[in-house]
């Protein structure tokens, strides 16, 4: 098992256990690249060197400073700092870098999906910490509650949603690290120009039978990153010297929908002509939303978006 990001204690009221926290997420692109000269094919190297250094001979090689002499300071006038030491930022008394304090618990469907970051797994520290840990996970499974707490880690504390992983009587947690308020842009600065318009019965009827004829369930194995795939193909060609794959030309942006209705019983036609081609083995199985549901990476409402209130 990989070295927990973050170790400590919930504490509930009197209740508390001890938990270890590991990161639910891996990069896994396999292109990457380095930074080369054009003319040479050389790497290009980044040094930290003094910023006199650069003003006054920005031609000259510059020496690079120690990572020893490198310490971090605040600008408090316009060139002053004051130095703070590493140990200094280490021993900040922050209460949530050992103790995640639960403050109260809510509904899972009243957090939006928007203020959740990045899902961490949640385990008990050892067996002596789990008949508390399951204890409190199955209560928040009955009453359908998530925790609300703090974390602080990576520099800044951090607002952190608990909820049970799983159905079953033994399971682990899930951490969500959440962005606070402030982060959140205004949506009515983006959505307030947006013309006001009645909508028509019938139309809407289409669009209802529409979304339900192309209604399935969430499969994220399914995809896959065609960004990386177009990059792996531009690599592929330039090693074997072959023609470079390239961006087809947009097509022009459409202009106005003619007949909204036309458009709507033409997609409903065509969604009834591929159901009629589709064979019974290339149809979705039934078992799928359970798939997904026991390798969830959200908690179990919040990903049902549509039925909440947008922010």
């Amino acid at each position: 098992m990989p070295r927990p990001y973050w170790s400590g204690q919930v504490q509930i009221s009197l209740v508390n256990f001890g938990v270890k926290l590991f990161v639910a997420t891996e990069a896994k692109s396999q292109v990457t690249f380095h930074q080369i000269d054009r003319k040479t094919g050389e790497r290009v190297r980044h040094q930290k060197v003094l910023a006199s250094a650069v003003e006054t001979a920005p031609e000259e090689a510059a020496d690079p400073v120690e990572k020893s002499q490198i310490v971090k300071g605040y600008e408090y006038s316009k060139g002053h700092y004051i130095q703070i030491e590493p140990e200094e930022i280490a021993h900040l008394r922050v209460p949530s870098k050992h103790t995640m304090s639960v403050d109260h618990f809510v509904d899972e469907a009243e957090i939006d999906p928007e203020f959740f970051e990045k899902p961490y797994f949640v385990v008990p520290e050892n067996d002596a910490q789990t008949e508390a840990f399951l204890t409190v996970r199955k209560a928040m499974l009955d009453t359908k509650k998530i925790a609300i707490t703090t974390i602080a880690f990576g520099g800044r504390e951090h607002i952190v949603a608990l909820a049970p992983a799983g159905d079953g009587p033994v399971g682990g947690m899930m951490a969500y690290t959440m962005r606070y308020a402030a982060e959140l842009r205004q949506p009515d600065e983006y959505f307030r120009d947006i013309r006001k318009h009645s909508v028509d019965a019938d139309s809407l009827s289409l669009a209802k039978e529409l979304i339900k004829r192309k209604a399935g369930h969430f499969q994220p194995e399914k995809f896959i990153d065609g960004y990386e795939v177009a990059l792996k193909e531009l690599v592929d060609a330039k090693l074997k010297h072959a023609p470079i794959p390239r961006d087809e030309a947009p097509a022009a942006k459409p202009g106005k929908v003619v007949s909204l209705m036309d458009a709507l019983k033409k997609s409903i036609a065509d969604k009834a002509a591929d159901e009629d081609e589709e064979t019974p083995a290339a149809k979705p199985k039934k078992h799928a939303l359970k798939l997904v549901k026991s390798t969830k990476a959200a908690p179990r409402k919040a990903a049902k978006a549509p039925k909440r209130k947008t922010a």
